[in-house]
């Protein structure tokens, strides 16, 4: 059986872990005693730890267990736009010490947040990881890393009609989180290394739709949608990945495997 790190157990990284626990054996991150608990009681084998960004700390070890590892997944949040250049430097400062030298398959989770704000349709090849922060960062120290630009998350108790939204008429790059872990289970399997890839569901309504489908309420009369979409294509090219929950405005009807 594979062995699987994943750094950080917040909304996605639990989610992932309680999928795997029957696939893989698996190891996490949390940063306080109650969730390690948690976690312990799962058989997900937690090591507490954070990654600060107030100073480089000299407390964080290497990570007992990652000579073990096949595969160590970061979704501990690092995003340019929410961190200043010193504080991002320092939390991956302290991510690579507890990390340390391995070189084993890695992946990233980045987000689809990276495109600038246009009207228009992006690809990988608009904006290359060299040019985006944090990207550029992990990679120079784990060149084998797999990045992942995530769009944003759904699935579970995440709708978007549990919100208030504005902008009713721009259409979603939304990504069900069941997605993310197949098209990972996939990558791992296929041992891929320094892949960045775009992980959206391919159908691009707005989101007057997906509200209306989730509340089951009549479409508005009109509407003129805005067109800024991120393309999963080159992930269902490369990988011929056939999304599960391709189409957002259903993302609250549960499919089983």
């Amino acid at each position: 059986m594979k062995k699987v790190g994943i750094i950080g157990c917040g909304w996605l990284g639990s989610r992932l872990a309680e999928r795997w626990n029957s696939v893989f054996e698996v190891f996490t991150t949390t940063t306080n005693i109650e969730k390690a608990e948690i976690l312990k009681a799962k058989n997900l084998h937690p090591t507490i730890v954070s990654f600060p960004g107030d100073k480089i700390s000299d407390n964080i070890n290497q990570w007992k267990d990652i000579s073990d590892l096949n595969t160590v997944i970061i979704t501990v949040p690092f995003s340019h736009k929410r961190y200043s250049e010193e504080t991002l430097q320092n939390r991956f400062q302290n991510l690579f010490s507890f990390i340390g030298d391995y070189d084993g398959q890695m992946f990233f989770m980045s987000s689809t947040g990276v495109y600038p704000d246009q009207l228009k349709e992006f690809s990988e090849g608009d904006l290359l990881s060299e040019q985006v922060t944090e990207e550029r960062i992990v990679k120079a120290n784990y060149p084998q890393i797999n990045i992942l630009r995530l769009a944003g998350l759904m699935g579970d108790n995440r709708l978007l009609s549990n919100y208030n939204v504005s902008d009713i008429n721009a259409r979603v790059n939304h990504i069900h989180y069941e997605d993310i872990a197949l098209v990972m289970e996939l990558m791992i399997n296929q041992r891929l290394h320094s892949k960045l890839y775009n992980v959206v569901a391919p159908i691009h309504p707005t989101k007057a739709e997906v509200i209306s489908s989730q509340k089951n309420l009549p479409l508005p009369d009109e509407f003129n949608p805005e067109n800024r979409i991120i393309s999963s294509e080159k992930i269902i090219s490369e990988l011929g990945y056939s999304f599960k929950y391709p189409d957002p405005k259903f993302f609250h009807l549960k499919k089983n495997d």
